[in-house]
């Protein structure tokens, strides 16, 4: 299942993707809570998403609802036809018409992974570190698809970054790795702009990696049971047209489950905290001669099995 915000009306919607079409949650809520789902097919799926007694106010809210809702969701998403006929207008909106937001616009987390691909971290000169990597990125840097990835007028050296995110759907801290699993609400894709000549004259990260639009996110967040495999899924980046980098989250250094695991040690995880897996080879300050992004530019990220995420440069 595909988990969206978009926007209708100039209002922020909640909707699944199905098909062609995106559904909107808060219409599809309004036909149950009127009792107009008599199907029995869907009757036991109303009553799950009814007990939250109206619909999510945002996407969060939505994923703390917990896996059942999400799956009784999925159920009456897949059954939007038969029920558009009950329904209010609006209740499906083209998915070529609708307006992608960023799936998350306020994670209380946004935890990048540093140097977790191997030939990565060696095109920059470095080792493979020994233990994970975690900085931060702050809110402002969230944009979603289509948005303008905005160059600040203080650098000249802005960097394309492809990577795989994880969505945490459960509160959790000191959580076994094993356990892992029970905390992830889905996946989508995160592109970790970066001004280098910031990054690298500050001798630590933040500042370069939080200018504002830095975190483009989306299209949508794709469900675990989709996904059947996160450590065998394509990643690639391309700048107006051309590949600059390609590879597989098999390369991964720090596993999924492990970086779940390692950081709940000490800190705690929030529904909504968003994990942006790390960067593999290709990254334009490591290219001879380097390569940055300039406005006019059209930069897109592609992860198997979630889609692509394109933006702007201005």
């Amino acid at each position: 299942m595909k988990l969206v915000t978009y926007e209708s009306a100039k209002q922020s919607r909640l909707g699944v993707v199905q098909g062609e079409s995106v559904v909107d949650v808060e219409l599809a809520y309004s036909l149950i809570a009127k009792g107009r789902i008599a199907d029995s097919k869907l009757s036991a799926a109303a009553d799950v998403l009814r007990k939250l007694g109206r619909p999510p106010q945002d996407m969060i809210e939505l994923l703390g609802q917990g896996e059942r809702y999400r799956k009784a969701l999925g159920v009456v998403a897949a059954h939007s036809g038969e029920l558009q006929k009950k329904a209010p207008k609006g209740l499906l909106t083209p998915l070529a018409k609708a307006k992608l937001r960023a799936p998350i616009a306020h994670p209380q987390k946004i935890t990048c992974i540093g140097l977790n691909y191997a030939d990565h971290a060696r095109e920059g000169g470095m080792e493979p570190p020994p233990a994970p990597i975690f900085f931060l990125k702050s809110h402002n840097t969230i944009c979603g698809p289509g948005d303008a990835i905005k160059l600040p007028p203080n650098s000249t050296q802005v960097d394309y970054e492809a990577e795989f995110a994880v969505v945490i759907g459960k509160r959790g801290s000191r959580i076994a790795e094993s356990d892992a699993q029970k905390y992830i609400a889905g996946y989508t894709i995160l592109h970790d702009v970066s001004a280098r000549d910031m990054q690298f004259a500050d001798k630590q990260w933040f500042r370069g990696k939080s200018c504002d639009t830095f975190a483009p996110i989306g299209p949508w967040i794709v469900t675990p049971d989709e996904i059947s495999d996160p450590h065998n899924l394509r990643i690639s980046l391309t700048l107006n047209g051309e590949t600059l980098q390609d590879s597989n989250t098999s390369n991964l250094i720090f596993k999924v489950p492990f970086l779940i695991s390692y950081l709940s040690q000490s800190a705690t995880w929030e529904v909504g905290d968003l994990i942006s897996t790390g960067t593999p080879p290709g990254v334009g300050f490591a290219r001879k001669p380097p390569v940055f992004m300039k406005s006019g530019d059209s930069v897109s990220v592609s992860v198997e099995g979630i889609g692509t995420l394109t933006n702007p440069v201005a």
